[in-house]
């Protein structure tokens, strides 16, 4: 192909992709930056901003709020990974040959994925509520007297953390489901053949092949679960009906946070120094992530 033939096919290739970019740049890149910009900022009662320089990031430190809801949103982080070995052992269950009805059960795992997050911290709201709601009822049916879940700070985490694996599961298990699906047969057929069973082929076969998917599920659950905002919101509600609540310093979330100070106290300059922070948290976590994924190819 002659110069001029390149050069025509690299202009089609970036006239093809100039939709997508220009969207991204105006849609993404920007807001980012602007936030970024407004991080050193002051922002006045009615508009207007002034430069402020480190000082919002100096103040986000000694912040005791910022720590506690950093605190909180890790826990969540960490303790909702369960349910990516719980996706596992579903798929797994879900992909033996003869199960009958197994798209009911797809659809059934998959119905919270698609259900929107508000309806879904509603109908949980409705069901954690300590003096009417369903998981009471049953418990008091075995003598149990449940706490009132979101508002007791000793449950509302674990109860909240519920809510995420409970909602999430579904996506995690269709993606381990149709990595499963991938994985030659014949690995299986040369395992049964050695004498290996179900469970040691579970352990030697099907959990390596699926360490590259497992990752992928790693990296979107930390990053969404570091953005979780939809549920607390829902759950507990904002400003002082939410802080009046006694599990509210259990429950608050960076995310929360950003938004009470943004659009509650309108101190606009703090909040994006705050979103700015969660910006490098989340960066920082997937780059550790990646270089743990990679010792661990290398150590398999």
């Amino acid at each position: 192909m002659t110069t001029r033939g390149r050069r025509t096919e690299a202009l089609w290739g970036y006239a093809f992709i100039a939709p997508t970019g220009l969207g991204l740049a105006i849609f993404y890149l920007w807001p980012v930056l602007q936030t970024a910009y407004f991080s050193f900022t002051e922002w006045g009662a009615f508009g207007g901003h002034t430069w402020t320089g480190l000082d919002n990031y100096a103040r986000l430190l000694g912040d005791p709020e910022v720590g506690r809801a950093v605190l909180n949103t890790l826990t969540y982080t960490v303790l909702g990974l369960v349910g990516i070995p719980l996706a596992i052992v579903f798929a797994a269950l879900l992909n033996r040959k003869g199960l009958r009805g197994v798209g009911a059960y797809r659809t059934a795992f998959f119905l919270p994925v698609v259900t929107m997050p508000v309806a879904v911290a509603m109908l949980w709201r409705w069901l954690y509520n300590g003096d009417y709601g369903l998981v009471n009822q049953v418990l008091a049916v075995v003598g149990i007297d449940g706490p009132n879940w979101i508002a007791d700070p000793a449950t509302a985490m674990y109860a909240l953390i519920v809510v995420g694996i409970w909602s999430s599961i579904g996506y995690n298990l269709i993606i381990f489901l149709a990595g499963m699906q991938a994985i030659p047969k014949e690995l299986y057929e040369a395992a049964a053949m050695d004498g290996a069973g179900r469970i040691r082929q579970f352990f030697t076969i099907t959990l390596p092949m699926l360490s590259p998917t497992a990752f992928f599920i790693s990296i979107v659950s930390v990053i969404g679960s570091l953005q979780l905002f939809d549920l607390v919101f829902v759950m507990t509600g904002s400003g002082p009906a939410a802080r009046a609540n006694p599990a509210y310093g259990r429950l608050q979330t960076v995310v929360q946070l950003f938004y009470e100070r943004a659009f509650v106290t309108n101190d606009r300059g703090y909040a994006a120094a705050i979103v700015i922070a969660l910006l490098v948290l989340i960066a920082a976590l997937t780059v550790a992530q990646f270089r743990l994924q990679r010792k661990w190819v290398h150590y398999v």
